[in-house]
């Protein structure tokens, strides 16, 4: 009964809003340095530390939290638009897709001209600066759109490289090579720790993690008895 118990651990279902966190934080990282970026590009006579400030007053005068609200209502009305009912992204193209029809940029767009305006009318910035970054707003969301394209194609990657680790690693099972099953082991529990909840690839990798130190605590003994067997041959 020990065992099933830490073998049926794998079938975590991955929460939703552990799903919505990943991207809320991910895409909130990739939009504030593509924004730190757009600001030097459009206003290069500008210092660090007048750069610093100036993103700083942004985010403080609703640039932050307009953004994590603009990222949440681009992933419902994304899902919504390509026809996602579970509520769970399966792949990074859904999420690609979900940020194209949801119009996250347009969203980042308005977002950007309201806050510029409300720092402009606190006396914050001048007209000036106020309107050199609306004109210039083109060049921060190209920078945006870009930096959360290459930011999605690298998770793509990650998948991909998960997919085949894991592919390995039941190969090295099945050929009952622990040494070799180790080594891909090791580099499956590195990519999970940064890899995006996708429900289907995180709970395959957790069926890995609970087989392999099965294995292993087993004195790297296949040698597994009936139940053992059922249960690995179940998961795997």
């Amino acid at each position: 009964m020990e065992i099933e118990n830490q073998l049926n651990m794998s079938n975590e279902i991955i929460n939703k809003n552990e799903q919505i966190s990943f991207l809320e934080t991910t895409l909130g990282k990739t939009i504030n340095t593509a924004i730190d970026f757009g600001i030097r590009a459009i206003l290069p006579e500008f210092l660090d530390e007048q750069i610093i400030n100036l993103k700083d007053n942004l985010l403080n005068y609703g640039l932050k939290d307009g953004i994590t609200k603009t990222i949440d209502d681009v992933i419902d009305i994304g899902k919504s638009a390509i026809g996602i009912f579970t509520g769970d992204f399966e792949n990074v193209s859904q999420i690609q897709s979900a940020v194209e029809t949801g119009g996250l940029i347009d969203g980042i767009s308005s977002l950007l001209d309201t806050v510029v305006d409300k720092v402009n009318q606190k006396g914050i910035i001048n007209y000036n600066i106020a309107n050199t970054i609306k004109q210039g707003k083109d060049i921060l969301l190209n920078t945006i759109e870009s930096n959360i394209e290459e930011k999605l194609n690298e998770e793509n990657i990650k998948i991909e490289n998960m997919d085949r680790y894991i592919n390995k690693w039941k190969e090295n099972f099945n050929n009952k090579n622990f040494d070799a099953m180790e080594q891909e082991y090791i580099k499956i529990e590195e990519i999970l720790k940064e890899l995006i909840p996708i429900e289907k690839t995180i709970n395959q990798a957790k069926i890995i993690q609970n087989l392999h130190n099965l294995v292993k605590n087993n004195g790297q003994n296949f040698n597994l008895n009936q139940e053992q067997l059922a249960l690995a041959e179940k998961l795997i």
